[in-house]
This record gives structure tokens, sequence and C-alpha cells, in this order.
């Protein structure tokens, strides 16, 4: 089973950037998906991005809006996914998770929590 670990959230202000980190342990499927959820205080948890094992990054249709403010990566030979998060605003508050998505089953990481102070 693959585990996952997030990092780099933090309190941020208005404006500010972050970087996520999520770094994966285990033994991965050669097909296989990474991506970034985050869960609002009160609010269901949602796809924020994809990135699959050949490099394609697909946003969530309701996260198109970010595109210009997050960016999302990976570095396959580290095992880790990122996610650049500039312009951070308060409605980016949140716990932001990590999964992971093969044929063989799914992960999920322990999140890290993001807030951003205005």
């Amino acid at each position: 089973q693959v585990q996952l670990v997030e990092s780099g959230g933090g309190l941020v202000q208005v404006g500010g950037s972050l970087r996520l980190s999520c770094v994966a342990s285990g033994s991965m499927s050669r097909i296989n998906s990474m991506g970034w959820y985050r869960q609002a205080p009160g609010k269901q948890r949602e796809l924020v991005v994809t990135v699959t094992s050949d490099g394609r990054i697909i946003y969530a249709d309701s996260m198109n809006s970010l595109k210009d403010r997050f960016t999302a990566s990976r570095d396959n030979a580290k095992k880790t996914l990122y996610l650049q998060m500039n312009s951070l605003k308060p409605e980016d508050t949140a716990v932001y998770f990590c999964k992971y998505t093969a044929i063989g089953g799914s992960s999920w990481g322990q999140g890290t929590q993001v807030t951003v102070s205005s």
C-alpha cells in the first residue's frame, strides 16, 4: 500500500504563497494519478487538481478559476506531488489532502492545514 505524507501548509497572509508537497512511499503502480483535494471548514472535501504518472495536469471543472494561482506538478523520481499556491485568499483556507489512485486501490494522506488571514 502507498503511504502519503503532506507538508508545507501553514498560516499566511492574504496575497502570500505556499508550496505544498506530498511524498509517497511504498510500491506505486506504473500507471497512477496523484491529486490534491481540499476541505474547508464545514464543507465537503473537493478535488482541486490531478496529475497523472505521464504528466497530464487536470484541474477539476469547479477549480478552473484557480489555474492562474495554483500550479500542480510532480517528480516521479522523488515520488512527490507539489502544489504551488500564489496570491492566496481567505477562501483558500482549508485542509489540503493528497490522494494516490491506481487500479490496485487508493490512499489518502493525513492532510496539511492552510490558513489565509486577512
